[in-house]
């Protein structure tokens, strides 16, 4: 480590290659997960690094070593606690929708949407909404995807399909809805 303080990189090399498995064993009884292991002994290594100008040659250098990776690890281990409160573990009563009856196609039978009806309000909208509303909504493209094929900008598309979506809602209503 003195020799790495006075700017020898191959001794530093040497150094931070030499103490990386006992890292990785100090961590290893903290932690069961490779990755969290692998990630304290980053960690580790970074702070060295950082802080490598306050250690005191005169002093012996396993215990700043020690020192500096225990700290290291209680933090991670720290963060891992909090992160385990916020946490919530979710079962089948959290799904907003059953399984058997997610992402497939709705029938409109009970309102005003009917599919024909829905079809012939989007083919009355103006042009660039129609549009907007058929790559972005019926095709399901992204903006970008969309921006790309008509050659109109992001934000366009945007105000275009929020404007649509006004329009079919106005046009869809049910004369009893209205105030």
């Amino acid at each position: 480590m003195v020799r790495a303080q006075d700017g020898d990189r191959q001794a530093y090399r040497l150094l931070l290659e030499d103490v990386t498995p006992y890292l990785r064993s100090l961590a290893a009884r903290c932690f069961k997960d490779p990755s969290d292991i692998e990630d304290a002994v980053q960690d580790t290594l970074l702070t060295i690094h950082v802080v490598r100008r306050t250690y005191d040659p005169g002093r012996p250098f396993g215990p700043w070593l020690v020192a500096i990776a225990n700290r290291r690890i209680i933090d991670r281990l720290r963060r891992q606690t909090r992160a385990k409160f916020r946490e919530i573990a979710l079962t089948s009563k959290h799904e907003t929708f059953s399984p058997t009856s997610a992402n497939l196609q709705q029938d409109f039978d009970d309102g005003p949407a009917h599919a024909e009806e829905l079809q012939a309000a989007i083919e009355n909208l103006p042009p660039d909404q129609r549009q907007a509303i058929k790559l972005l909504k019926l095709k399901e493209m992204s903006l970008k995807e969309a921006a790309l094929a008509t050659g109109r900008s992001v934000d366009a598309l945007k105000v275009a399909t929020h404007r649509a979506i006004k329009r079919l809602r106005k046009m869809l209503q049910q004369p009893s809805d209205v105030p």
